[in-house]
């Protein structure tokens, strides 16, 4: 295997974002997981003046289950804007857990229409002959300024992508990547060398950020911003700090990624920023 290609990767502001409970954990893994709109709304907030600039939202139903419900969704919005006015971009998720087809997953960004959206190529594309509406869907999205960023889970998803974009399937001249670590190995523990792989098929000047689960994260973080990418933290994959111990809540977290970016000399991205990096992605 050759070395990935790293000539190009390196400076501008460290977009930090925030994925404070994810579909699945609940007070029962951690006390200060936010599920309602109000918790996720104070959360939002602190974690806002710990450095970050993206909100990863995940709404619940009134089981506290996963939903995609665009009513729920508007409710959370609205009270993080009410907490935090501009200063995060909200990023909804269209994650199935196996609940939501892809015709749901994109029903409710068309009812929606949000600011930003993440989307997994295996939840959205499962095989080659959805390929023709999701690129109708990919076209939708850039014709409305969705700013999507595509989920992949191993170097071949990030290699597929690549394809689609030089095949005109993904209109973007410069798709916005976010690089999964460890999602399914032993424990779901991620290391820092699982990143090389994905940087191999990706060109250096597209964007792209990482997440990571386990106590290794901020380990994690530290490789993808001393090689150019961004990162998200949260309790959706680790509830820990570095040394292991319980995070009180998710702007510890953040704190600790967005220290190791000032200290890296990059710094950390405003909101404004990372609407600009997001946002490139739409050609």
């Amino acid at each position: 295997m050759s070395s990935p290609n790293t000539s190009n990767r390196g400076g501008g502001p460290v977009v930090v974002c925030v994925a404070p409970n994810g579909a699945r954990r609940t007070h029962g893994d951690h006390p200060a997981l936010p599920m309602r709109p109000h918790e996720i709304a104070v959360e939002a907030a602190a974690c806002a003046d710990a450095g970050a600039s993206v909100i990863h939202l995940h709404v619940r139903d009134a089981d506290g289950g996963h939903s995609l419900d665009a009513r729920r969704y508007r409710d959370a919005m609205a009270e993080i804007r009410s907490a935090v006015a501009d200063r995060l971009l909200i990023q909804v998720t269209t994650e199935s857990v196996g609940r939501y087809s892809p015709q749901q997953q994109i029903a409710l960004l068309h009812e929606l229409r949000p600011e930003a959206a993440s989307v997994a190529l295996r939840e959205l594309v499962p095989h080659e002959s959805a390929v023709s509406k999701a690129a109708w869907f990919f076209e939708w999205a850039q014709r409305e300024g969705v700013a999507l960023q595509y989920i992949v889970y191993d170097a071949d998803e990030a290699r597929r992508l690549v394809s689609w974009v030089r095949a005109g399937i993904v209109p973007h001249a410069a798709p916005n990547a976010l690089f999964v670590l460890g999602r399914y190995t032993a424990g779901q523990q991620s290391a820092p060398s699982q990143l090389l792989p994905f940087l191999q098929e990706w060109p250096p000047e597209w964007p792209w950020s990482l997440c990571a689960f386990g106590p290794s994260e901020a380990l994690c973080m530290a490789a993808a911003i001393g090689l150019g990418g961004h990162a998200r933290v949260g309790f959706e994959n680790n509830l820990h700090l570095p040394d292991g111990t319980l995070a009180a809540r998710n702007a510890d977290l953040v704190a600790n990624v967005a220290d190791i970016a000032r200290r890296s000399g990059r710094g950390t991205a405003s909101a404004a920023v990372a609407r600009q990096i997001y946002g490139d992605s739409r050609g």
